[in-house]
């Protein structure tokens, strides 16, 4: 089967999956986006609520604030990738507001993920958030360390980046967003330090930090070269409900013009059977246990084993890589 006619496959499937999905309103494209907006309306809301109300501020608040930051991350990945609003206006403003969530400014996922990560490299070099970037012998040190090394990988490379992209506009919504998040957590910090500081920027570089930390998580010891086997899974129902599906990485990086609500399906459809089913995870928390408390040494790189399925070496059924790059950047400027 030729590479045009699985994409066609795959396009009229999606396209059936989102109509049953969509939204009868003016403001989303799809129904399950409620969730994201939700999140995010919930996260900034206890942000502002800790700064602005002292009862609030408490240990059970301030935990939450910090996990609905790496939730309000999760939802950057997801509308840099598919704009949750009809309106090109509104998610660029929503990008603002993600953007003061999480610190930084939302648009460097277009460069440094959607087109760096999502092909693991940048036009032949490595890829500014590869699990190669760190290499402690004692492997939960990498895990720990891994933020430091590639948030200034991916800032030095997304600032590239902008100098020569065709993405016209590109450069006033990244200098917007820098504006927004910067500016206003610096007004805030002035006006009232210490709340600013404890319960507005903890939460935000916890969420920034945790996001950068899910590479290595889902790439680490991973075959890149592959189209089967190059991510870790994390299939567990409740996880991917709460996560807006991210545990379903590995046909989010060979479809990247899916919807995240359709992911699951898609990933038992084209995934199952073709990929090593080693890497379907089913729960993160007892894979960060194996993996990063439980041993001291990383993992040997993945290799596939003989008995694993035939069908995964079908990799003709995908277009190639820059194909899909290509893309990636069309769609990301569309938003």
């Amino acid at each position: 089967m030729s590479s045009a006619t699985i994409d066609s496959t795959a396009t009229d499937t999606t396209t059936s999956e989102s109509s049953r999905k969509r939204l009868d309103t003016w403001l989303l494209h799809h129904h399950a986006d409620r969730r994201q907006v939700g999140i995010v309306t919930l996260y900034l809301g206890l942000v502002f609520a800790m700064y602005l109300v002292p009862a609030c501020r408490n240990v059970p608040m301030f935990l939450a604030a910090c996990y609905l930051s790496f939730l309000n991350a999760v939802v950057i990945h997801n509308h840099l990738h598919k704009g949750i609003f009809k309106s090109k206006a509104l998610n660029r403003l929503f990008r603002c507001a993600l953007s003061f969530g999480a610190l930084y400014p939302a648009s460097a996922n277009i460069a440094s993920h959607n087109l760096v990560h999502h092909h693991f490299d940048d036009d032949g070099q490595p890829d500014w958030a590869a699990p190669e970037n760190v290499s402690f012998r004692w492997h939960l040190l990498n895990l720990i360390h891994f933020p430091n090394v590639v948030g200034p990988n991916t800032f030095n490379g997304v600032s590239r980046w902008a100098l020569t992209t065709r993405q016209a506009d590109f450069r006033q919504q990244y200098l917007l967003e820098q504006v927004v998040a910067f500016g206003l957590t610096g007004a805030m910090l002035v006006w009232d330090f210490w709340p600013a500081l404890f319960f507005v920027v903890l939460p935000q570089l916890w969420g920034a930090r945790g996001i950068l930390r899910i590479n290595l998580i889902q790439h680490d010891a991973c075959d890149v070269k592959s189209d089967w086997d190059h991510s870790r899974n994390f299939v567990g129902g409740f996880f991917n409900w709460v996560m807006c599906n991210n545990g379903y990485h590995t046909i989010h990086h060979n479809r990247a013009g899916l919807h995240w609500s359709v992911l699951a399906e898609q990933h038992r459809r084209e995934c199952v059977g073709r990929m090593d089913p080693r890497l379907d995870e089913p729960s993160m928390v007892l894979y960060l246990l194996r993996t990063f408390v439980l041993r001291v040494s990383p993992p040997e790189p993945f290799s596939r084993a003989a008995s694993a399925p035939s069908a995964a070496s079908r990799s003709e059924e995908l277009a190639s890589r820059e194909v899909r790059k290509e893309r990636a950047e069309a769609d990301a400027n569309a938003d």
